[in-house]
């Protein structure tokens, strides 16, 4: 257990971390954020029955609720992704953005099948993004607009790992797994557990979901996956380099207000309306950087070792921003920023580890396959 903001969180279960980490590729891992679940006094801890919250307000998951009919108008005008073409249930991971190009958060947007959109944002971000949204919100009421937004006090569990996720949550559901596809979502009875949002999506770049649960059953309900043989707990070791072997980013390593979407290589994000219309902050920034390349780019890299790269050296200029050892390949894997004329993939760079020099490639990511799941 670590501290964090106040709570103890878990680092890893009795198994350690590389088992964790293993076990969630071969079999399923159950992950729970629901501890950090603290926005404007509101939410409660999956795991920490009869502990009180804190008197501040913790960075936990931000689940948003927005409702009216120019929600999608306001989404629109603080986010890159093409909300408006979102189908009943799905939704698409998109970037806030400042005015200076800058990313201040990830989001996953989901269009949801009851008429309002449903918002998650990085638990470092909570009380940053709320204060956002909310004066968005204020601005857009002002002149008249239809738009409000409802704070969720849902605990967030994750369940994630190839193929064991889907035999294991099918047999607490009435509804189909097999047709829900990557970033889909659905409401639905988990377990007995009613009123639960289940989201194929996940930060492992496994097949898996997301369940956003009343917090009053996230206990009962961790317990019933966890009743499962095949399901372990895992903890923030094993979340942090499944996501790096995916080639996901962490808000605050990999990409923050200082990084544009076409440094960091999110360009996909951007639907192709948005970057005619530019109608979302920074544009002119980041499509300047489209029109003329940026000057430095998101790579991975691999090298020997088992020790985590900590920086580049100076012959190609360059950051080290998430780096550990490979469970999956044996190997080192990190990434970082480095000068867009030394970007390509199969160039030999040099990076520090534990003080001295050693060798390493740029390397297409990810570094291990993902497995997410598509309907057919």
């Amino acid at each position: 257990m670590v501290p964090f903001a106040g709570w103890s969180l878990p680092l890893h279960y009795g198994q350690g971390h590389l088992q964790s980490h293993l076990h969630t590729r071969r079999h399923c891992s159950l992950f729970d954020v629901s501890h950090m679940l603290q926005v404007a006094g509101s939410g409660r801890g999956g795991w920490s029955r009869g502990v009180p919250a804190p008197p501040h307000n913790l960075p936990g998951p931000l689940q948003t609720l927005v409702y009216g009919r120019d929600r999608i108008r306001f989404m629109e005008s603080l986010v890159v992704g093409d909300i408006a073409e979102l189908k009943p249930g799905q939704g698409t991971l998109t970037l806030l953005t400042n005015e200076k190009g800058g990313i201040t958060d990830d989001l996953i947007v989901t269009n949801t099948s009851e008429d309002h959109l449903y918002v998650v944002s990085n638990a470092a971000c909570a009380d940053k993004d709320l204060a956002i949204l909310r004066d968005r919100a204020a601005q857009l009421q002002a002149t008249g607009s239809d738009v409000h937004l409802e704070v969720s006090d849902n605990a967030l569990l994750a369940l994630q790992g190839s193929p064991s996720m889907a035999r294991v949550l099918q047999a607490g559901l009435s509804d189909d797994l097999a047709k829900l596809s990557f970033m889909n979502s659905i409401t639905t009875t988990v377990f007995g557990v009613p009123g639960c949002r289940v989201t194929r999506c996940g930060y492992t770049g496994e097949d898996g979901v997301e369940i956003s649960v009343p917090a009053a059953r996230a206990v009962e309900l961790a317990e019933q996956l966890l009743g499962v043989p095949d399901v372990w707990l895992a903890g923030l070791a094993a979340r942090d380099s499944l996501r790096l072997e995916a080639g996901l980013c962490l808000y605050g390593n990999d990409i923050d207000e200082t990084v544009t979407p076409a440094e960091a290589g999110l360009m996909w994000t951007l639907g192709k309306r948005r970057r005619v219309a530019m109608d979302f902050p920074g544009a002119a920034v980041i499509m300047a950087q489209v029109k003329e390349k940026p000057r430095r780019r998101r790579v991975g890299l691999t090298g020997a070792g088992q020790a985590p790269f900590t920086s580049l050296y100076p012959h190609i200029p360059g950051t080290v921003t998430s780096g550990c050892p490979s469970p999956c390949l044996g190997k080192n894997i990190a990434m970082g920023y480095v000068e867009a004329a030394h970007s390509r993939g199969g160039t030999e760079l040099t990076v520090e580890v534990r003080k001295k020099q050693h060798p390493a490639v740029i390397t297409k990511m990810p570094f291990v396959p993902t497995q997410y799941y598509m309907a057919k």
